[in-house]
């Protein structure tokens, strides 16, 4: 992937996650430490994840790449 391709999946990543949470993050907050995520949030982001980006997220994997919203993207990345 390009530069550019990149930075429009942190894009699309991080408003999908603020869709969900219903507030701004930063990319490189931790989301499930920091409380602003939960595990009913964490399904939520997660079929939104697949649903959106065709990318799977391993239920015993979720809190890994929930780390931040630059974990997922880098995760959505690595399964393109």
């Amino acid at each position: 992937m390009t530069m550019t391709q990149i930075e429009t999946l942190q894009a699309d990543v991080k408003a999908l996650v603020e869709s969900v949470v219903m507030r701004t993050v930063e990319p490189s907050t931790p989301l499930i430490e920091s409380g602003l995520v939960d595990s009913v949030l964490a399904v939520e982001i997660v079929m939104a994840v697949e649903a959106q980006f065709g990318a799977r997220v391993p239920p015993t994997e979720i809190a890994e790449h929930l780390a931040s919203v630059d974990a997922l993207a880098a995760y959505i990345q690595s399964t393109r």
